[in-house]
């Protein structure tokens, strides 16, 4: 059968090792898909029993794949427990308790979360982790759903340097870069640091782009040639055009991102970083929300700006 969620790529060598993923959303899904397509024994969980299913079936005959009745049967016999969920209470929902995967896992084994969560939970988690006797990597990845079906994926990683050490080399199967940057929730923080820029971006060239447009600019022409020069920007490169099309049904969604922007804005009420654009930036992101732009992408921000054409 046809992968037809993830796309070909050279694969690092690595032992074959037995894993878990609990989470197969859009992300989940395809990163799971290419630590099977690497090699490794894939055990797979998700809370809505029908999306595993579907992953198995469209896996089997590309490797050793199960599916699980709960996180902790998912962790049992697994090396490396990957999870991929949508927030704090989702996250502790499927690591803690009596069917949580901590519960599951083996002495030594490594817990490692790609959930863009709180440094805070993140922290909470790894102490729980260590007292089992298990080692606990905070995760966040950076790329968006087209890097997780491509398999190049930037990874920020907070840990014990054995914990990374022993994670790493599996996860590049989906990844171009996978680095520790600190102890526990140094991942996380670096995700924060990840889409306050994010945010910034795709406001100035939300203006930028419907400035051209109200100057009656050839504005694909001149994001291509502004893009050679020193305002180039992945946001540029993969969302200018069809933000100046208003085209918006793909990508990161608002609602993610507004998710995202509140872990920031309550880190630096507790640091006490001044972060005056991305507060702005997230009330213009719960302005796209209120104007039905809830699954639209990020780059949906220029609707305030130009109205999105009618289909």
């Amino acid at each position: 059968m046809t992968s037809s969620s993830i796309e070909p790529r050279d694969y690092e060598r690595t032992a074959p090792r037995r894993v878990a993923f609990l989470g197969l959303g859009v992300m989940g899904h395809p990163m799971a898909g290419h630590l099977l397509k690497a090699g490794h024994a894939v055990t797979v969980y998700n809370r809505t029993a029908s999306k595993s299913e579907a992953w198995c079936a469209e896996f089997k005959g590309a490797g050793t794949v199960k599916r699980a009745e709960t996180p902790r049967e998912a962790a049992q016999g697994a090396e490396l427990v990957f999870c991929c969920v949508g927030n704090d209470d989702d996250l502790r929902s499927v690591v803690l308790g009596d069917e949580g995967a901590l519960a599951g896992m083996q002495p030594g084994a490594v817990f490692v979360d790609h959930t863009t969560a709180s440094a805070a939970v993140a922290r909470e988690l790894c102490a729980g982790a260590r007292a089992l006797g298990l080692q606990f990597v905070d995760a966040p990845v950076s790329g968006g759903q087209a890097g997780a079906q491509k398999g190049v994926l930037t990874v920020m990683c907070g840990g014990d340097q054995a914990a990374f050490d022993a994670m790493r080399p599996v996860a590049m199967a989906y990844a171009r870069a996978c680095t520790r940057i600190g102890d526990s929730g140094a991942g996380q923080l670096a995700k924060m640091v990840n889409q306050t820029c994010i945010a910034g971006m795709v406001q100035g060239l939300s203006e930028a782009i419907a400035f051209g447009l109200q100057a009656g600019l050839d504005m694909p022409l001149v994001l291509d040639v502004i893009g050679k020069g020193a305002a180039q920007s992945w946001q540029m490169d993969n969302r200018g055009k069809t933000m100046a099309l208003g085209r918006f049904d793909f990508g990161f969604a608002v609602d993610w991102m507004r998710k995202d922007l509140g872990l920031v804005l309550d880190e630096a009420k507790r640091n006490g970083a001044l972060l005056p654009v991305t507060a702005l930036v997230d009330q213009f992101y719960a302005e796209v929300q209120r104007s039905g732009g809830r699954r639209w992408d990020t780059s949906s921000l220029i609707t305030r700006l130009v109205p999105p054409r009618k289909a």
